[in-house]
């Protein structure tokens, strides 16, 4: 992935030093392979979720369930939608599959970044199939000739970006339809395969449990992001968290239920007093 994005910008710098193209247009797909390639590179060095041996159900689990998933081969307890990667050899909170392209699992934790890898890797495909097809297609003057040693880099550029184009694209279908349905790729496919796709009950997954509470500007940037609740958005928690939640909860309990004042009396004046009847 690395060579083939540095190739491509490597073709388009060359377009610029030959005039083939405009200096902006230029900076403008290596910033986009910048952005692509470091989404490429927190996604294969971020944690994607692994489940901690110390994993134990939250206070929400425990109570409207008296019986949780253990796994098999880790031993320890094994969140919903969580599984296990046999690559990997650990389990992966809200996995979504195992991606070779990443050499990395794409869990709850990474899916952000995942997500921007292949938006960047897409727009930088169209982006550059754009281009071409102006400069071939709707410009005719001289300036617009490519010199005879970057013609050929273009023509395996442009066979590149259409293959990129059309694999991101299936990829951001697939993910964006896991987000939006709330089951992912391993769900789905075992869920087809046993023809009870009908019966899901999955709910959505709310973009801030994907990109985080940190702010919009955010989003589009490949920094992990910052959760609300990451044991809602893990699915599981540990006896420390537990420990520390409970004493906040204690320590929080006289705010919440103040102490009740009672109301000053009221003494009615003598006068009234004569005629009320005894």
């Amino acid at each position: 992935v690395w060579l083939l994005m540095l190739y491509s910008a490597a073709t388009v710098t060359l377009l610029t030093i030959t005039n083939g193209i405009h200096p902006l247009l230029g900076m403008i797909y290596c910033t986009l392979v910048a952005l692509s390639l470091s989404s490429h590179a927190k996604t294969s060095l971020t944690d994607p979720g692994s489940v901690p041996r110390s994993a134990v159900p939250q206070e929400t689990q425990r109570r409207d369930h008296t019986q949780h998933s253990m796994c098999g081969q880790c031993q320890t307890f094994k969140p919903p939608q969580s599984h296990h990667c046999r690559i990997c050899n650990r389990c992966v909170s809200r996995m979504d599959h195992h991606c070779p392209w990443m050499n990395n699992c794409v869990g709850a934790a990474n899916l952000k970044h995942f997500v921007l890898f292949l938006v960047y890797t897409w727009t930088c495909s169209a982006y550059a199939l754009a281009v071409f097809g102006w400069n071939y297609f709707f410009c005719g003057d001289e300036e617009c000739t490519f010199h005879v040693i970057v013609v050929h880099l273009v023509r395996v550029m442009t066979i590149l970006c259409v293959g990129a184009f059309l694999f991101t694209s299936s990829m951001l279908m697939n993910v964006t339809y896991g987000i939006m349905t709330g089951i992912g790729t391993i769900d789905r496919l075992k869920k087809k395969a046993t023809n009870t796709m009908s019966q899901s009950d999955e709910e959505p997954i709310p973009l801030k449990d994907v990109f985080g509470i940190a702010g919009y500007h955010t989003w589009a940037l490949p920094v992990d992001p910052v959760f609300d609740n990451y044991d809602v958005v893990m699915g599981h928690s540990t006896p420390q968290r537990l420990s520390r939640e409970h004493q906040l909860m204690e320590r929080r309990r006289p705010e919440l239920t103040p102490d009740l004042v009672a109301a000053p009396t009221m003494e009615m004046p003598q006068c009234v007093n004569d005629f009320l009847p005894v």
